[in-house]
């Protein structure tokens, strides 16, 4: 006896809320947007409005809003603070880091991916495992020996080479952006006479570009935020010290008393650098985004 097969239709399956388009999927989606902006916006708001605020009223709590704004602690804290001189000692830092890792990690990616050479996959097996070996201030000791043999264990610049030393990130991602490189365009470089180092300049590099914004961030960022080496390297040199060190400064006024409006008037200062340079590699940012998200 013979069946007759029933023609499968969308009415045959009953719609589930939770898949996509679902009602049920948005909601939850929205509500878990929104509770992770909340829960990274509040802490931005509250610093913002208490640099706003007297001590008092700070400290005694119970209000976000301030009842009075008090402008002039963002002057009291530049002064107290010596911003002039430590934002230069941070821009200084974090630019000459930011350009020495974009250099180097670029021309280790470029190697790697264009080139074949011995030890190769153990070279990318080191890159891979300096991601997970620092463990913090342990390596302090050793780094700060290390300087000591180079005598940049009282400057900045033993600092700045350590950090160009831990591009292992950036290497990883200008990698990856290589790949989406033709090397049709080596090729057609190579037959016109170019050099390696030719090809990396003026070929490879223009491309990177994406790349090399999304690198210059995080690099910045990390750099402009590093606290516990530019507090060790520049003990014996204050007027070294970077923003990050100088904010410290603010917590005690002259009557040792807490000064903690002061402290989040300068942490909003600090910010601003880091805001200015996102918003020039949003772009680069955005355009990684994306390609992540087609492939």
């Amino acid at each position: 006896m013979k069946t007759e097969a029933i023609p499968y239709t969308n009415k045959n399956m009953r719609r589930n809320p939770f898949r996509e388009g679902g009602w049920g999927g948005r909601v939850l989606l929205w509500i878990f947007l929104l509770a992770t902006a909340l829960l990274i916006l509040f802490p931005i708001v509250v610093t913002l409005f208490g640099s706003f605020m007297s001590n008092a009223e700070l400290t005694t709590g119970g209000a976000i809003l301030p009842s009075v704004w008090h402008f002039e602690n963002f002057a009291e804290a530049w002064v107290q603070a010596n911003f002039s001189r430590f934002t230069w000692n941070s821009l200084m830092l974090s630019g000459v880091t930011t350009i020495g890792t974009l250099i180097v990690a670029s021309m280790a990616a470029y190697v790697v991916d264009r080139m074949n050479f011995p030890g190769k996959a153990l070279f990318v097996a080191i890159q891979a495992s300096t991601m997970f070996i620092s463990i913090g201030a342990v390596v302090i000791r050793p780094q700060y020996e290390l300087m000591i043999k180079l005598h940049l264990h009282t400057s900045l610049w033993g600092v700045i080479l350590i950090l160009i030393s831990g591009h292992a990130y950036i290497f990883f991602i200008l990698l990856s952006f290589l790949k989406g490189i033709s090397r049709e365009l080596d090729e057609a470089a190579r037959i016109d006479g170019c050099s390696n180092a030719g090809i990396f300049w003026k070929i490879i590099l223009p491309l990177l570009r994406p790349g090399l914004g999304v690198g210059a961030l995080f690099t910045f960022c990390g750099a402009w935020n590093e606290y516990l080496r530019p507090l060790v390297f520049t003990m014996n040199t204050p007027e070294l010290q970077t923003l990050t060190v100088g904010l410290s400064y603010l917590r005690y006024g002259a009557s040792a008393a807490v000064q903690t409006h002061y402290m989040l008037a300068g942490a909003c200062l600090s910010i601003l650098p880091l805001l200015i340079v996102y918003m020039i590699a949003n772009k680069s940012f955005m355009q990684m985004t994306a390609g992540s998200l087609k492939g």
